[in-house]
Order: structure tokens, then sequence, then C-alpha cells
């Protein structure tokens, strides 16, 4: 089992930057791959970015240039600048262990005023 802890959303002004933080914790051999998803009320939740083991990383075309997924041992970051007021969503972390089981957070907000 692998528990994720969300931290660093927050409400910010356009053209600001944030930067989330997950750790997963708990009994796993490795995880596999870590990302960032959101969700805005009535839409599905998007991929954001996403990092695997070897440290290929995969954005949305709509974050390229603006955010920055790293990893460290257990944890990823989600590095956001020049935030738009259509970034506002709840973000969420997913991992995937080494028996590809798949976790998430519990979401954190982002909030973006224009």
């Amino acid at each position: 089992q692998v528990q994720l802890v969300e931290s660093g959303g927050g409400l910010v002004q356009a053209g600001g930057s944030l930067r989330l933080s997950c750790a997963a914790s708990g009994t796993f051999v490795s995880i596999n791959t870590m990302g960032w998803y959101r969700q805005v009320p009535g839409k599905q939740r998007e991929l954001v970015a996403k990092i695997i083991s070897r440290g290929s990383t995969t954005y949305a075309d709509s974050v390229k240039g603006r955010f920055t997924i790293s990893r460290g041992r257990n944890t990823i970051y989600l590095q956001m600048n020049s935030l738009k007021s259509e970034d506002t969503a709840v973000y969420f972390c997913k991992a995937v262990d080494d028996r590809l089981r798949t976790y998430w957070g519990q979401g954190t907000q982002v909030t973006v005023s224009s």
C-alpha cells in the first residue's frame, strides 16, 4: 500500500508561482511512475505532468515551458510558473507501484486569480 500526501496548493495571482509536493509512504518495493493530474468541476481529470523512475517526463501541452516536474526518492514536486486562471483546479498526485497498482492523493486546490 502507498499513501500519498500532497501539499503546496493555495491562492496566487496570475503570473505567479506555486510549488506542489507529493510524498509517498507505506509498504512498497518501488514506485515506477508518479505524476500530477488536475480536475475542475464538470470535467474529467487530466494529466498535467508525470515522471518515470528513470527520469523521463511527460507534460500536457498547456503547461509546457511553464511547469516542471521533478522527483526525489519517493517524492515529486511540481514547480508551476507563469500561472494562468485556467490553471485553477484541484491537483491530484498519482503513483503506480512496481506491481502496477495505482494510488491517488486527496488533492490540493490551486486557485489563480486574474
